[in-house]
């Protein structure tokens, strides 16, 4: 009910119940009585207006929640469908980078079987080519046929053979060199594909943990705390399964290593060869990153070295075997310096290792490392990196040189040719000892002890 009409109601209650005095009243008894009505009256008028004042402040005050709650619900609704859309987007970008994988690894599969098919070609060239040099052999071991006995002019027969198979020979070595030089090319367009399938990878888990983030899910990651320093840090905290792992050097970035475990602890591979898969005539900043694959032949890279090197006392082990399948080993205390030394290797003879063969020339402790893009050597007239080979400490361009050509299996006829770009080192008595397989790999000194 409206408060006027209350109003009216309330006088029209009050104007009965004065008319229901007794009339035989005294005047002044009346007179107080009206007086009082008026007084109930102006009260009531007064409660009127403040309840009419009260539901108009209050209308006012419902018109303004109504409007918020509409706002709210309008900002709600906006950040469902911004979500909405942030999910789809991220799913569609997922599906991308999951595809971008699968095309990128079945690239990488097929470089594989093209570099497999390459090596065989290469293989049954090798395998011609020593089947040729035995018929030759067989051929200068034979009796000689009657010097008489020559063609119109008057070339021995033999000659002409002679003559004959080596032309063949030097067909098949031009041959060999094209099968290689299409083999390395392979073998770095297959790197490069590894490389950007590694990096679409990173990219995928970056991108699955931002949309972590965004969905309120982020878990702390301690991926990065925790990494043992190096591979005998692996053997001291239980490993003793030689393999791939992932180390972390004091004050350095982790990166993956090959862990040689033994009795005596764990070793890290810093150069392996065994087969010439991986060519090492690479340049400054291939030696100075690392290149090859640590299932195969690998540079573990100069950066790398340095920042195991640093943390403490080490020590070098050179494990070398030759074609005709005699092994040497050597010791050595070593420390590589950073780039802004040229990584300069220092050496020093391993006294708890007894009497051994001086591999690595002690003398040239101090040498930097050289590449034939950055020429560090100690040789004033020549640049060693270019003249032998790949990168090396290189005092002069004789000593050894175990990053050199991986030579081809060696043979009588090719015996008096130089071997100077192989691998190779030399021994005291002055022989240059072509190498079939080189080992290098480091640890803490306290591993022989």
């Amino acid at each position: 009910m409206k408060t006027p009409q209350l109003l009216i109601l309330l006088l029209t209650m009050l104007v009965h119940t004065a008319a229901a005095f007794p009339t035989d009243r005294r005047g002044r008894d009346k007179h107080a009585s009206w007086d009082d009505v008026n007084v109930v009256a102006h009260g009531l008028l007064q409660l009127g207006q403040g309840l009419k004042e009260h539901v108009d402040k209050t209308k006012i005050q419902m018109r303004d929640v109504n409007a918020k709650l509409k706002a709210f619900n309008d900002t709600v609704a906006e950040v469902e469908r911004k979500q909405r859309e942030q999910d789809e987007s991220l799913k569609t970008r997922g599906e991308e980078v999951e595809e971008r994988e699968m095309m990128g690894a079945q690239l990488a599969e097929e470089v594989k079987v093209k570099v497999e098919e390459v090596k065989k070609q290469s293989e049954d060239i090798h395998s011609r080519m020593d089947r040729l040099e035995e018929k030759v052999d067989k051929v200068l071991t034979e009796p000689a046929v009657d010097s008489n006995y020559s063609d119109n002019t008057g070339v021995p027969f033999i000659q002409r053979i002679v003559a004959a198979q080596n032309r063949r020979i030097d067909q098949l070595v031009e041959k060999i060199q094209q099968q290689q030089d299409k083999l390395d090319k392979q073998s770095l367009h297959l790197q490069a594909l590894q490389s950007k399938v590694a990096q679409k990878r990173v990219k995928s888990h970056r991108r699955r943990d931002e949309e972590t983030v965004l969905r309120g899910e982020a878990e702390q990651s301690d991926a990065q705390s925790g990494l043992a320093r190096d591979c005998h840090d692996l053997f001291v905290r239980g490993q003793r399964a030689s393999g791939v792992y992932t180390v972390q050097p004091e004050n350095s970035q982790p990166f993956s290593v090959l862990c040689d475990m033994t009795s005596e602890g764990g070793w890290t591979v810093i150069q392996k060869r065994l087969d010439g898969s991986q060519s090492f005539n690479q340049l400054w900043e291939s030696y100075k990153k690392g290149f090859g694959s640590l299932s195969g032949e690998f540079w573990l890279g100069l950066e790398n070295i340095h920042s195991l090197s640093k943390q403490g006392q080490y020590l070098l082990q050179v494990e070398l075997s030759d074609w005709a399948g005699r092994e040497q080993v050597a010791h050595y205390r070593v420390t590589v310096d950073g780039e802004e030394e040229k990584f300069a290797i220092h050496l020093e003879n391993d006294s708890s290792s007894g009497a051994q063969e001086e591999i690595i020339t002690t003398g040239a402790s101090g040498v930097p490392f050289s590449t034939a893009d950055r020429d560090n050597d100690l040789s004033a007239d020549v640049n060693c990196a270019e003249l032998l080979s790949g990168g090396w400490w290189f005092s002069s361009c004789g000593g050894s040189n175990l990053n050199g050509k991986y030579p081809r299996r060696p043979s009588q006829l090719r015996r008096q040719k130089p071997r100077r770009q192989g691998m190779f080192w030399t021994t005291t008595n002055g022989q240059n000892v072509s190498l079939k397989t080189v080992l290098l790999k480091i640890a803490p000194v306290s591993i022989k002890k």
